[in-house]
């Protein structure tokens, strides 16, 4: 790992703060990192792009995941003078994103937020979700397919 790499890091933000960045900055990229049927049946965020971190049937990091993201990137052309567009990631709470972040940051893109209550938060006490924190119990937009 190059020292640059090693000096940038993943920013957590809440799904709130995802919100309005993506609000106020167009050119920002928002990818949902979920398994493609958690994506489908359980829904995600308006206007999320779909590149999954994981999924079946092997549920290991996907080799080529940071050329996926290069490629929603135009191949780095949408960077400039000033850098990258932010890159938001987001899975169902927190934890995949940020690992994805860590792989991206690691590949030399900078820029990365983790939503860090991720889409459906945390469980509750009695191991529920989208209760305590999260994308759908702020009442953000979400679709379902």
């Amino acid at each position: 790992m190059s020292n640059s790499a090693q000096s940038a890091s993943v920013h957590t933000i809440s799904s709130r703060q995802a919100h309005e960045m993506l609000q106020t900055d167009p050119s920002a990229l928002f990818i949902d990192v979920r398994a493609t049927l958690e994506f489908l049946m359980i829904g995600h965020p308006v206007g999320a792009v779909h590149i999954p971190w994981m999924d079946e049937p092997d549920w290991v990091p996907d080799p080529d995941f940071v050329a996926h993201v290069r490629e929603l990137m135009l191949g780095g052309i949408s960077c400039d003078n000033d850098g990258c567009p932010p890159i938001l990631l987001i899975c169902r709470s927190g934890n995949r994103s940020l690992a994805a972040g860590k792989m991206l940051i690691e590949a030399g893109i900078r820029n990365v937020y983790n939503v860090g209550d991720g889409f459906e938060g945390p469980r509750d006490d009695a191991h529920h979700r989208s209760t305590v924190e999260g994308w759908r119990f702020e009442g953000l937009p979400w679709e379902q397919c």
